[in-house]
């Protein structure tokens, strides 16, 4: 399956999926960093419905990603068409229209330090076996210290910047920029937390049948302003 171009994502950040492809019986990955020195953001995708796999859980405030993160273990579906999900059911419909199969997410965690996530698919329905756990979860470590050596080095750096490399332009389709953008002027039009400001944005996305993305883009060129009658 082929990956993005250099143009699109940065070469050293699409190795970090690219090893989970290789090491790994799946179709696709994407890395996304919690916290640190950027806001959360999606760091690679090796093919595009890794990467809106990804947009839709964070679009829809649900799935196993965010399983995964809160409780700092992994959430492995091999059959994920075949069960219910209560916790996250609009993600799993949302999951029909696509030839995902198999679903196994991995915290990405150093100690007491939440760094990240990766987002594994298979187009095959199956578990992985013991030697494959074993090499995803070692992948998953490494992943996460090299996340966070770019963190330290990018907040060392002191730019002001919030990107993870210089790529994550506005223009790029990893970038969430706007997304944090709009966050803090809906944030001051509504008088509510950062936390808050973000579901404002995901449920006006959701009812009108958009990306969070496009809802922040209007947002920021003021072609929306939130007010307590807006959602």
């Amino acid at each position: 399956m082929a990956e993005w171009t250099s143009a699109e994502v940065g070469v050293e950040d699409t190795a970090l999926c690219a090893h989970f492809l290789e090491a790994l019986p799946v179709n696709g990955a994407a890395v996304s960093v919690f916290g640190g020195a950027v806001p959360e953001t999606i760091v690679c995708a090796t093919d595009r419905l890794a990467a809106r796999l990804d947009e839709l859980q964070f679009d829809l405030g649900e799935g196993p990603r965010w399983e995964a993160v809160r409780t700092r273990l992994p959430v492995l579906e091999p059959r994920v068409r075949e069960v219910e999900h209560p916790s996250w059911p609009v993600f799993h419909t949302a999951l029909m229209d696509t030839t995902v199969e198999a679903l196994y997410v991995f915290p990405l965690t150093l100690g007491a330090l939440n760094v990240g996530i990766v987002e594994l698919y298979s187009t095959t329905p199956g578990a992985l076996d013991r030697t494959d756990h074993a090499k995803a979860l070692v992948l998953a470590n490494e992943t996460a210290w090299n996340l966070l050596d770019h963190l330290l080095r990018v907040q060392e750096a002191a730019t002001g910047e919030t990107s993870l490399t210089s790529t994550d332009s506005a223009e790029s389709p990893l970038s969430r920029r706007e997304i944090h953008q709009a966050t803090g002027m809906v944030l001051v039009q509504m008088n509510v937390t950062p936390t808050d400001a973000l579901l404002l944005l995901r449920a006006h996305a959701f009812s009108h049948g958009k990306t969070v993305r496009a809802i922040a883009g209007d947002v920021v060129a003021r072609r929306l302003q939130f007010s307590p009658e807006t959602n």
